[in-house]
């Protein structure tokens, strides 16, 4: 395996995997490796064609969940054929909406949600294709005087 893959630290990695597989139809790829006390030490699985890995967290070893910390510094972009759809699947399932699903001038329909494991997920879909002129255009208008 090359490239990069993300890897996120839950407070419950089989409650987080049971979550993304009811809003996001993920699907678990490979064994889970789970140690004798129960702590899930990696799992993985596909999300809209993506590997993500997760573990539950260890703080002794500074590896802690956002729901630890209290924030995180990683946001996931995921694309869906329907963000409409899930996100209000991912509101009904306890995440929590950071801002509210729109037409951004970027050519995405997308909102942004913290999911009950304290991670932020933007959920968005492909609306029209725009040049990078008229997106850079767009933007420096959005702090035009």
């Amino acid at each position: 395996m090359r490239g990069i893959t993300p890897y996120l630290q839950v407070s419950d990695a089989d409650a987080a995997i049971a979550w993304y597989v009811q809003v996001f139809g993920a699907r678990e790829v490979r064994a889970r490796l789970v140690a004798p006390d129960g702590t899930c030490m990696n799992a993985e699985i596909d999300i809209e064609g993506t590997r993500l890995m997760l573990a539950d967290e260890l703080p002794g070893i500074g590896s802690s969940s956002p729901a630890t910390l209290g924030a995180t510094s990683v946001v996931l972009d995921l694309h869906v054929a329907d963000a409409d759809a899930v996100f209000q699947r991912a509101l009904e399932a306890g995440a929590e909406q950071i801002y509210a699903l729109a037409d951004q001038f970027y050519g995405d329909r997308a909102g942004r949600v913290r999911d009950p494991f304290g991670h932020h997920w933007i959920i968005a879909t492909r609306i029209r294709e725009v040049s990078e002129h008229e997106m850079v255009a767009a933007f420096n208008a959005m702090f035009a005087a």
